[in-house]
């Protein structure tokens, strides 16, 4: 690499997800002059990845992969890996000699959100307060256009979360615009306002959702210039990790008259995102409730069921009337059982609640 030696048959190659603190020597042509940029694979590349780590393990014929690799936008190829591991685990607990969908879809859900933890015991009144803030947020994604359909809604403990609500991005994205990031705030913030509309108190449960909205709401302001008032600047250096100490030093790009404008616009982010789900919620109390109290019964929701729930049914009589069907004989149970569609699972987003 010293540029002097004709070394033309050796290739050297070398892989950093910091390429902002390499030295310039380094890349410099002759040496790393040729730079590809390895992002996290589209949907043929998921399909690719998961046809590699799923070749030597016997998958059913239920088992489409295109399929879950629709599903699984935002996976990186060790997160597919792992998806395809956690199936054949799971596939064994359970006593099978192949890895199902059902595997796989419950797998994919135990990558992103952790194990279930079912012998965790859970107070009536947390259970109560989960329900609702779950349900806010599923009924905030129901009303804000540019979000994902809700895929499940879930009261079962997993990992650090209390519960969760996870919503199915339909396909890749290259970009995001203002008004999908404002409608994120507001998804986040629908379990707080659930919180508030029903039990008239707030909890410790959203204090995750109320990090990741001042985060997306402090980009807003000072990375994509979406600030009507301060206009289409950058204002400081991306967030990047520490390194070395190079963070520590590092000096902001404004002023204090700035900085104090940037806390004025991300307030006002918020509060705005706030205040209508608070309006959303409270419009449609009467599908909160519904969907709330299904999860207090039942625990967890899919996607068709929370679409029907939020259409007005009542998912409770049609389950006592299709046990009702299927225990008059078999003929009726082979034609008339409910079939519940199960439903993919992606990672794009999670809104979970803190488990305090």
């Amino acid at each position: 690499m010293d540029g002097f030696d004709d070394n033309e048959s050796v290739i050297v190659m070398a892989a950093t997800n910091r390429r902002d603190v390499l030295d310039p020597a380094l890349l410099r042509p002759g040496r790393f002059d040729r730079q590809v940029y390895v992002n996290y694979p589209d949907i043929a590349g998921r399909e690719a990845i998961l046809k590699v780590h799923s070749k030597n393990k016997p998958l059913a014929p239920d088992v489409d992969l295109k399929q879950i690799a629709a599903a699984t936008v935002g996976f990186t190829g060790a997160d597919l890996a792992n998806l395809i591991n956690e199936a054949a685990l799971l596939a064994v607990k359970r006593g099978r000699k192949a890895i199902t969908s059902e595997d796989l879809n419950d797998a994919s859900i135990k990558v992103i959100a952790g194990p279930e933890k079912k012998s965790r015991v859970v107070l009536p009144e947390e259970k109560r307060l989960t329900a609702y803030h779950e349900a806010g947020h599923a009924v905030c994604h129901y009303y804000c256009p540019t979000q994902d359909k809700v895929s499940e809604v879930s009261i079962i403990p997993r990992g650090m979360a209390g519960g969760y609500t996870m919503a199915l991005p339909e396909h890749d994205k290259s970009y995001v615009s203002r008004t999908e990031m404002n409608e994120n705030i507001v998804v986040l913030l629908g379990g707080r306002a659930a919180e508030k509309l029903i039990l008239d108190d707030i909890s410790t449960g959203a204090s995750n959702d109320i990090e990741r909205a001042t985060d997306t709401a402090r980009k807003m302001v000072t990375r994509y210039g979406f600030s009507e008032k301060l206009g289409p600047v950058v204002y400081g250096h991306d967030d990047n990790e520490v390194f070395l100490g190079r963070d520590y030093n590092s000096s902001k790009t404004y002023s204090e008259v700035i900085a104090s404008e940037i806390d004025s616009e991300m307030r006002a982010i918020i509060h705005s995102a706030y205040d209508r789900a608070q309006e959303i919620l409270a419009e449609h109390k009467q599908q909160l409730t519904r969907v709330a109290e299904y999860l207090i019964k039942h625990e967890k929701i899919n996607g068709e069921q929370f679409e029907r729930l939020m259409a007005g049914e009542n998912l409770d009589i049609a389950l006592s009337t299709s046990a009702e069907d299927s225990s008059n004989g078999e003929t009726i149970a082979a034609s008339n059982a409910p079939t519940v569609s199960e439903t993919p699972n992606a990672k794009e987003q999670a809104d979970s609640t803190d488990g305090n």
